[in-house]
């Protein structure tokens, strides 16, 4: 073990000296925050308060809007004051729990994704018992299961790095994540590998894999079946797709950017690919949830005392 020292903090480098600028930036990120508040809260609430919408497919969106405040606020609130902050140190028990709320949203998102794809699965291949299966009880047990399973996970996973002793406390990161802390340890890592693996091969294979399938199932049953079953299947299925996509990219993004040096790329750039993940899938999913499906935008519209012809 190298010498290691008690650090009490962290320091989030990757904020450097932007000036004035900060205070435009802030402006910025205000702005998207409430945007996403907004956005995401009036669909939880639509979906709520429309019997209409008290189906397994809008449940499961709900809790997809739930899970996108509950990340965006994981970083927001931090992000914002350490942009007009002139010091950008982060004690380790908030690193910690910062570290805990993000991957939660990660994984919980993926599950969230998984558990609608399998809906659409049920909902197109097998129609007539889609009531039987697709019970009130399974929908919970389903939106329980992707949340607590993240829970519990990614306690482990803290529970793992707390015990680290550390050689440097300096992150080139606008936030905390596991990966750049468990980089500065001086003590033995292999537990934290490992579990990190695990974690991986477990979430592709209980998310990933499922999703791929449930697709390829879907798109079997569509070319065997009639125009009105097509339509049917790219009106629910394109926004999934889409939604899957984009969260993948963003968390892709920060995954390379883990492990691969980004220093030469433009310090905008890397700020906005730290963030992609945290920002636009919960910006971009209320839109085009919104935008795309009829019932959803109708019943925007009622609640918010518009004509729903219009």
């Amino acid at each position: 073990m190298e010498n290691s020292t008690h650090y009490k903090v962290f320091r989030l480098a990757a904020y450097g000296d932007i000036g004035q600028l900060k205070y435009f930036y802030f402006t910025v990120v205000t702005v998207l925050y409430f945007a996403i508040i907004l956005a995401n809260a009036l669909l939880i609430g639509v979906i709520c308060i429309e019997r209409s919408l008290h189906e397994p497919m809008y449940l499961f969106l709900c809790a997809l809007f739930v899970n996108q405040l509950y990340g965006s606020t994981g970083l927001f609130p931090a992000f914002m004051f350490y942009l007009l902050s002139d010091t950008h140190d982060i004690s380790l028990l908030y690193c910690y729990l910062q570290i805990y709320v993000l991957y939660t949203y990660g994984l919980t998102e993926y599950s969230n994704l998984a558990v609608m794809s399998y809906d659409r699965y049920i909902s197109i291949c097998y129609p007539l018992r889609y009531n039987n299966i697709m019970t009130p009880k399974i929908i919970c047990g389903l939106i329980l299961l992707s949340c607590l399973s993240s829970f519990f996970l990614n306690a482990i996973l803290i529970s793992l790095s707390l015990r680290l002793q550390f050689c440097g406390n300096v992150l080139d990161r606008l936030y905390c994540d596991n990966y750049s802390v468990v980089k500065l340890a001086c003590s033995n890592t292999m537990l934290n590998n490992i579990w990190g693996l695990v974690v991986t091969v477990l979430y592709i294979s209980c998310t990933i894999f499922p999703t791929i399938y449930s697709y390829v199932r879907i798109l079997q049953i569509c070319l065997k079946s009639s125009k009105e079953t097509k339509q049917k299947a790219f009106n629910t299925c394109t926004p999934h797709i889409a939604s899957l996509l984009n969260f993948s990219f963003g968390w892709l993004f920060v995954i390379l950017q883990g492990r691969y040096e980004t220093a030469d790329l433009p310090p905008i750039l890397r700020t906005i690919l730290f963030v992609y993940f945290l920002i636009c899938p919960p910006l971009f999913n209320p839109l085009m949830y919104g935008v795309r499906m009829v019932k959803i935008r109708h019943a925007c519209k009622k609640v918010l005392g518009l004509n729903p012809e219009t």
